[in-house]
């Protein structure tokens, strides 16, 4: 039953955010990276880093969102801050975007993502 109610809850967290990723997507990204790594990898290193509560206190959260485009997504609750991954060669293209992107805690995501790469 947990299960059920988790899954559900991230899907609805899922299509609420959708539309502020949108519009964040129609703007240039915050920080474009690029890296070696298979992109799969890379996400799961990012969500994982973005979910250390020793880091990021109550605000750790991080979920992969993967489209049919190909694009994986790694965001956090509300979307404060998303990175697009996408497969490029044998390596990966990030476009990272934060809402506020001078907040220290955007800051301190960045720099998770940057120890992915």
């Amino acid at each position: 039953m947990r299960m059920l109610i988790g899954a559900v809850s991230v899907a609805l967290l899922a299509g609420c955010v959708s539309p502020a990723m949108n519009d964040a997507r129609n703007q240039a990204p915050t920080r474009a990276l690029s890296s070696d790594k298979e992109t799969p990898k890379v996400a799961e290193c990012i969500k994982f880093t973005w979910q250390d509560e020793g880091v990021f206190g109550v605000d750790a959260s991080g979920y992969i969102k993967n489209d049919k485009s190909g694009r994986t997504t790694v965001y956090t609750r509300d979307a404060e801050s998303f990175v697009d991954l996408v497969p490029q060669g044998t390596g990966t293209a990030l476009s990272y975007y934060a809402k506020q992107p001078d907040d220290s805690a955007a800051m301190r995501r960045l720099a998770m993502v940057a120890t992915c790469l």
